[in-house]
C-alpha cells in the first residue's frame, strides 16, 4: 500500500473496500464529476452503513481544478486523521486529490489506482478489465 508518491499509499478497489470494512473512520471520496456520477454510476457503501462523499476534483465541463476541494472535504466532516480513499475513473484525478489533501495535513490519503471504471479493454471500453465495477464491488446507477 505504501508508495513514494507523496501520500499514504495506493490501493486497488478491492483493497479500498476491505479498508472501508475494517476501518470505522475510513471515508471514500469520489472525485469524479456530476455527469460521471449520474451516467456511469457510483460505489454503493450501504452494506457497510457508510456513504460515498462526492466532491469533484475538477469541475465539469471545463475541467478546471476545484480550488475549494480541500475546503469541501473538511465541510463534509472528513477529519485530517481519517483514512481517506480517493476514487476517480482510472486513478489519475484521485492521485492529484490525494496529493492536495496530504499537503493540507490529511495524513492517511490513499489513491484507488484502478478507479471506478479502470483502463480500456481491447475494444476500447471501460469497466471490464480493472476497477470498482470489474471487481464486482457494490455500485448503483446515479
Amino acid at each position: 500500500m505504501a508508495n513514494g508518491a507523496g501520500y499514504a499509499g495506493e490501493v486497488t478497489s478491492r483493497e479500498a473496500w476491505e479498508m472501508l470494512e475494517r476501518e470505522p473512520k475510513a471515508v471514500l471520496i469520489d472525485v469524479r464529476t456530476q455527469p460521471e456520477w449520474g451516467f456511469v454510476g457510483v460505489p454503493d457503501l450501504s452494506a457497510l452503513n457508510k456513504r460515498v462523499v462526492p466532491i469533484s476534483w475538477q469541475a465539469y465541463p471545463d475541467m478546471q481544478v476545484n480550488d475549494r476541494f480541500v475546503h469541501e472535504v473538511a465541510k463534509a466532516g472528513v477529519s485530517p486523521g481519517d483514512p481517506v480513499l480517493l476514487l476517480c475513473r482510472s486513478g489519475q484525478r484521485s492521485h492529484h486529490a490525494a496529493l492536495a489533501l496530504t499537503a493540507q495535513g490529511y495524513s492517511a490519503c490513499y489513491n484507488v489506482t484502478d478507479g471506478f471504471e479502470g483502463p480500456h479493454d481491447g475494444d476500447g471500453h471501460r469497466g471490464a478489465v480493472e476497477g470498482w465495477k470489474a471487481a464486482t464491488l457494490p455500485w448503483r446507477q446515479g
